[in-house]
């Protein structure tokens, strides 16, 4: 007869009947044993230091937490943002553009029209597009720029929001059940952003999208607003964040940099492009902000730095152009190559930081 296994085993640190209590230090004894064990069963984890943390907090969960909701709330957020990240794996090294607008636009408006354009035009220079894969402005864009370059990441809904027949099936069509995993997808992936008119939904991911840009939670970005022709959605729009946000100190007039409004695709089209002509991508070493860059500065742009963005610099810090990549990005062998511009940055100008960038692309 198989002998069952006893509901506790004594490590020394937990008495019979209670539980082991656990740290995310190595400290936790026959459990992190455990834990290796499973990974030499498993095999091919990549990043065991972080696997180890995630079990460990899965763990943790189950022994603090009675509520079975906010056990299901955990589960469902890592397998819903696990099977993101395996989607969009394959296609890290192509930019994207996140385009979001009302589900309720109907075929022969303007602005689907637009959207179908925009999507097109996007393709054919490359990009991809990302949309929240159901009807009106995101079939439009979807079909401009044709299945093979689309995203499509839904939310399943009482109403109106099912997949559109572009995406429905893709294999790069997500569905999900929590929105703020799916604005992590839109947000995460996207190299810029490009905003129809639409409901609150859109007024949603577009205050989402400049807080982030605002507070540097999101790299710089182009964030781009598009109406039709002879209409004023936008415009209005920006007039309620002048008139109240930034004349009553809400925030910096600074901050109405962040985006850009036009009629025109090709306008979007071609603010996307300019603002990747020589700007790369950055990260933080440390303190240090390392700007990566398609090609050198000039020598004169570069000398205009300390005068032009001085406002950037924390104090006593300074701009270095010519810069190499650093040890710490070694994990990027892809773009060791590329000219670094280096940045004493203050951590507190992130709508100057784009304006740092559009000057790096200008130059």
């Amino acid at each position: 007869m198989e002998k069952s296994l006893p509901d506790h085993t004594d490590t020394g640190s937990a008495r019979p009947n209670q539980p082991l209590e656990l740290h995310f230090t190595p400290t936790n004894g026959p459990a992190d044993d455990a834990i290796a064990a499973l990974f030499r069963m498993v095999g091919g984890i990549r990043r065991p230091e972080i696997v180890r943390e995630l079990i460990l907090a899965a763990l943790k969960a189950g022994q603090e937490d009675d509520e079975k909701a906010d056990l299901k709330l955990m589960n469902t957020t890592l397998k819903e943002m696990r099977f993101t990240a395996k989607i969009f794996g394959p296609y890290r090294h192509i930019r994207k553009v996140s385009v979001f607008g009302s589900a309720r636009t109907p075929g022969d408006a303007p602005s689907y029209g637009m959207a179908q354009s925009l999507g097109h035009l996007l393709a054919a220079e490359g990009y991809m597009v990302i949309t929240g894969g159901g009807p009106g402005i995101m079939q439009a864009v979807n079909e401009g720029a044709g299945p093979e370059h689309s995203f499509g990441i839904n939310i399943r809904l009482p109403f109106e929001q099912k997949p559109n027949p572009i995406v429905d099936g893709n294999p790069r069509s997500i569905n999900y059940k929590y929105f703020f995993n799916r604005k992590v997808a839109f947000l995460k992936e996207a190299d810029a952003v490009v905003l129809f008119p639409g409901g609150f939904g859109t007024m949603d991911e577009a205050m989402e999208t400049l807080t982030l840009a605002q507070t540097g939670k999101h790299n710089p970005l182009p964030v781009i607003m598009i109406e039709p022709p002879g209409q004023t959605y936008w415009q209005e729009w920006n007039g309620f964040l002048q008139r109240q946000l930034a004349k009553g100190g809400h925030i910096d007039g600074e901050d109405l940099g962040l985006f850009e409004i036009t009629d025109s695709v090709e306008r979007a089209v071609a603010v996307i492009k300019r603002f990747y002509h020589r700007y790369h991508s950055l990260r933080f070493v440390g303190e240090l902000l390392v700007i990566r860059m398609q090609s050198e500065l000039p020598p004169g742009a570069c000398d205009q730095l300390a005068t032009a963005f001085g406002d950037l610099l924390r104090p006593g810090g300074s701009f270095t152009c010519h810069a190499a990549a650093l040890p710490e990005e070694a994990g990027e062998p892809a773009i060791a190559a590329l000219p670094r511009l280096t940045v004493d940055f203050n951590r507190n100008r992130f709508a100057r930081l784009k304006a740092l960038i559009d000057f790096i692309n200008r130059s």
